[in-house]
């Protein structure tokens, strides 16, 4: 301090300071007299510059002052300034030497009262519905059983042991937990990154995509549930893909998330119940519903056979439909041999009549005048053409019979390979390669027998070898009784080959 007041000019008194001199004394009195101080008041133009520092003023009705947020300090805001708002900020008062201007820089900022809450929540509420996110053509159907539920709440309150309970009652589900912070700083930016984290789920993946979203949060203050107002929050569920129930505090509590979401709940626990049907009253009702159609397929049963005697006992009887053709039918057959007789002789009457007016000078002038007619033409007719034409069409019938022959060999050989392969095919798949390896076919008649009871029962026995055929008569009743699996015959004799 001694440094900046150097010994006056001659003549003056008071000390000089040079531009930045002063500057820096302005600041380091007014940081180190208020140091950090709180002030109320309204906030009035907002500017976020590209850098990020949000720039902002608070005034009342005779002052302004102007605010100032660094970037790395939004994040840390309970609040963003709104035009309008009545806020409370806390800070420290600082000064901008290059400008000879002071102003406060921010770190926290709080909302005056609930009354100005409210103000920014109608606010808020207006431009949103503006925007058509309140329409109700754009809310989604629920899901009437949904497989997997999203829940979007606090996972060591109350509310999630309630919504899991009242599931667990009616109708259980799969049920995933997003776990957020329900009140604070950092409420708005959690339930929104898990609104949209459910969305962003592949359905049928390792994590499967929730058929619907429950965003819960117990009863509280306006000032708890206000993160539930935030407009982060209110647009990520209205992008929201999966339909969304909100049960955001008690009934008497509204959220902007409510206004957007496809349902609201007055409570987690009626989320719960809007979510899933009650399985026993679904059973009941699907029984109940069994029945009536059982009655009901009974009843038209019932009637139609009803119906269908009424209508047989109006039809006449079959006797009765066939009397009058079959009477018909006598008659024409009465009238048919006389018709048949009649017929004929009439033709045979024509045909005389004919064969009287036919002369053989008339036949003869009609065979002369047939033959001139066609010596005419034979005369008018060139047999050069007719041979040239014929001579052309025997080289082309030639060539055709050429053709043919060489068309017929080729397909001949083809057939012939064809058919020397089938035989050698033949002869590889033949049962008659397993008899040259010692095996035999036991017959009896046109029947192959494969067991030894077909073969004890058979009269007469033929054994295929691979040279040739024996011939056997007699089956086991005439076979010796054998001790072991090969006996050897008695008697001398030839035994039975069974």
């Amino acid at each position: 301090m001694s440094d900046l007041f150097d010994d006056p000019q001659p003549g003056q008194n008071a000390p000089e300071f040079t531009v930045s001199e002063i500057s820096g004394e302005v600041k380091r009195t007014l940081e180190g007299t208020f140091g950090r101080i709180r002030v109320r008041g309204e906030v009035g133009r907002v500017f976020k510059a590209r850098s990020g520092h949000l720039y902002y003023d608070i005034k009342d009705d005779r002052s302004v002052l102007a605010c100032t947020t660094w970037k790395g300090q939004i994040s840390g805001l309970s609040v963003v300034p709104e035009e309008g708002l009545e806020v409370v900020v806390t800070g420290r008062l600082t000064a901008f030497g290059a400008q000879s201007k002071y102003n406060m820089n921010v770190d926290e900022v709080a909302v005056a009262g609930q009354g100005a809450l409210m103000a920014l929540l109608e606010k808020r509420k207006k431009q949103l519905e503006a925007e058509g996110l309140f329409a109700p053509e754009r809310k989604k159907p629920l899901p009437y059983l949904p497989q997997i539920i999203g829940v979007v709440t606090s996972p060591s309150g109350a509310v999630i042991r309630d919504i899991l309970h009242r599931l667990r009652d009616r109708f259980p589900r799969k049920v995933l937990v997003w776990p957020v912070a329900v009140q604070g700083k950092t409420c708005a930016p959690e339930v929104a990154r898990a609104i949209e984290g459910f969305n962003r789920l592949t359905p049928g993946g390792a994590l499967p995509r929730p058929d619907l979203i429950i965003v819960a949060r117990g009863g509280g203050s306006i000032e708890d549930l206000w993160g539930f107002n935030e407009e982060i929050v209110a647009r990520a569920a209205a992008a929201s893909q999966i339909p969304l129930i909100s049960a955001v505090g008690h009934e008497t509590d509204t959220t902007l998330i409510d206004f957007v979401s496809d349902r609201r709940a007055p409570t987690p626990t009626a989320a719960a119940e809007l979510a899933v049907p009650v399985r026993l009253e679904l059973m009941a009702w699907t029984e109940t519903q069994g029945a009536r159609l059982t009655r009901a397929a009974g009843q038209a049963v019932q009637l139609r056979r009803q119906r269908l005697n009424d209508l047989a006992r109006a039809l006449p009887k079959p006797d009765t439909l066939l009397e009058t053709p079959r009477q018909r039918l006598d008659r024409i057959s009465d009238r048919l041999p006389g018709a048949l007789i009649s017929g004929v002789q009439r033709r045979r009457v024509h045909l005389s009549e004919t064969a009287a007016s036919l002369r053989p000078a008339t036949l003869r002038q009609l065979v002369e005048g047939r033959r001139n007619r066609l010596q005419n033409l034979s005369s008018r007719l060139s047999l050069r053409p007719i041979q040239r034409e014929v001579k052309q069409q025997q080289d082309r019938l030639a060539q055709l019979v050429q053709r043919l022959n060489a068309a017929q060999a080729a397909r001949i050989d083809r057939q012939r390979q064809a058919l020397t392969a089938t035989g050698r095919q033949l002869e590889i798949l033949s049962y008659k390669a397993t008899l040259e390896r010692g095996y035999a076919v036991v017959r009896s008649g046109d029947e192959i027998l494969t067991t030894r009871a077909a073969a004890a029962k058979a009269s007469a026995l033929q054994i295929e070898f691979a040279d040739g055929t024996l011939d056997l008569d007699g089956g086991a009743a005439d076979a010796p009784k054998t001790e072991g699996p090969n006996p050897p015959a008695k008697g001398g004799g030839q035994g039975s080959l069974l």
